[in-house]
């Protein structure tokens, strides 16, 4: 049995997933506005870990949701993974934060794009096929009227930006699915344990998340 532990902390879901096998068990999370990860996630992992019966010694693997996101959640998530990695002396799972998110869209065709809020109109997002393979790469976008307008297919929004993104993208073609909001750990499960299968492992000393975050550097404007 091959359990690996995965943490999602990327935005404010503060989520932990238990997997044996690539199938969730067991998942724990709460999201608040005022990021309570730093509070939240230690309990959570050895709260599911005591509701498995087993030990930390079991676990094969700690994945954890890579980004982009928040700065301090992805902070808070990878140095709990690489902690409980180096202790363990386990391997590191990595995991596109897009991915997890666009992994809750159950669409059999069109394609899903998966958004994650910044500030003002500025987002990070992807694009994947109804088959989660990835069709463009992770950026950081100013969305307005023209986004996405040269896709003919039917495209499925999903993320934290539907209460700014909806009354600007209003093509027939976009959906927005308003349900699924904040990517969650017990998405991971299927992505960590293939990654797992194929060795697919983060140099635990060195990894870090990825923040995205040189995006839109703006100067002020002064007037005189």
């Amino acid at each position: 049995m091959n359990y690996i532990l995965n943490i999602e902390t990327a935005t404010k879901n503060c989520s932990v997933a238990l997997a044996k096998d690539g199938q969730t068990i067991l998942c724990r999370e709460i999201a608040e506005e005022g990021y309570s990860h730093a509070e939240q996630l230690h309990v959570f992992i050895e709260i599911i870990l005591q509701e498995a019966g087993i030990r930390f010694q079991d676990l094969k693997a700690v994945a954890v949701s890579q980004g982009p996101g928040s700065y301090t959640g992805l902070r808070i998530g990878v140095s709990a993974a690489k902690g409980l990695c180096f202790t363990l002396d386990i391997p590191l799972i990595a995991v596109d934060t897009l991915q997890v998110l666009a992994s809750q869209a159950k669409v059999t065709e069109g394609l899903i794009v998966p958004m994650l809020d910044a500030r003002r109109m500025e987002v990070y997002s992807a694009i994947f096929n109804s088959k989660l393979e990835k069709q463009r790469e992770v950026q950081a976008e100013i969305i307005t009227e023209n986004s996405f307008e040269t896709i003919l297919e039917m495209v499925h929004f999903v993320g934290d930006c539907a209460d700014k993104c909806q009354p600007v993208l209003v093509k027939s073609n976009f959906v927005f699915l308003e349900e699924v909001k904040y990517p969650s750990a017990k998405e991971m499960s299927a992505l960590s344990f293939s990654k797992f299968q194929n060795s697919e492992f983060e140099d635990v000393a060195y990894f870090e998340p990825y923040y995205l975050k040189d995006f839109m550097i703006t100067t002020s404007k002064k007037v005189g």
